[in-house]
């Protein structure tokens, strides 16, 4: 019987010991799912909240997401065709740049490609996030306000008092212009407001399938841009 190419071993140097067990961990997890599942999918995303990818999750069990330090991954699935533990695997590690994920799955591309593309939650817009679009507050009453936030409203810039125990703007209030850079407290005033600006979207970029090999991915959404937001956590286990 030929060796299995995920028999060799692969130094991992520069690293503390507590650091180095963890490193060996993700490698061969990587390598466990590659052997588990037919399919690996290279994705980059938009506006990442973790609790909505937690829900993803669950939507493609038993189908796992990876996330990890990208070295780390690469070095798991192969940085060239010596380490590559599948044929072809070496190309796909080569499309591992910026904040991404992979998903292993035994689903066809089109199931895959035809969910990616339709999924999108709008979500509350982050401080830095440039805004989609201008949100101008008339004068008058804020009547979804209780009297208690009024306070708070005026530390967060809005030009408010109580008139009669009712929230009031006195005079006309720009939240945010469309282009401009949201700043914290613009950011919560919306949230307040329930405007949400952003869009949480997960955008394919690759593909790699035993015995096929690996493929680029053009997306319907490629042209957006990618977040480049960290994930709260840099590697989540199902």
């Amino acid at each position: 019987m030929p060796k299995s190419k995920r028999d060799k071993k692969i130094s991992l140097t520069k690293t503390d010991k507590k650091g180095l067990q963890l490193k060996q961990k993700i490698v061969e997890d990587v390598r466990g799912c590659v052997e588990k599942f037919n399919s690996i999918y290279l994705f980059t995303f938009k506006n990442m909240r973790n609790e909505k990818m937690k829900e993803v999750r669950e939507i493609w069990k038993p189908s796992k997401f990876f996330f990890g330090k990208n070295k780390v991954i690469a070095i798991g699935l192969g940085r060239n065709a010596e380490e590559e533990v599948a044929d072809g695997l070496h190309k796909f590690s080569k499309c591992l740049k910026g904040q991404c994920g992979l998903l292993f799955t035994d689903c066809t591309k089109q199931e895959v490609v035809d969910w990616f593309e339709d999924y999108s939650v709008e979500e509350y817009a982050r401080s830095g996030f440039k805004a989609t679009k201008t949100v101008t507050l008339k004068e008058g009453p804020l009547k979804q306000f209780a009297h208690s936030i009024e306070p708070y409203l005026r530390q967060l810039g809005m030009p408010t008092k109580l008139d009669r125990g009712v929230v009031t703007l006195i005079k006309d209030f720009e939240v945010c212009k469309e282009g401009s850079i949201l700043t914290p407290e613009q950011a919560k005033i919306l949230e307040l407001l329930e405007h949400r600006l952003a869009t949480f979207k997960l955008i394919l970029k690759a593909k790699w399938t035993m015995g096929e090999g690996f493929e680029k991915i053009i997306s319907k959404n490629s042209g957006e841009g990618d977040e480049d937001e960290e994930m709260e956590s840099e590697r989540e286990d199902d």
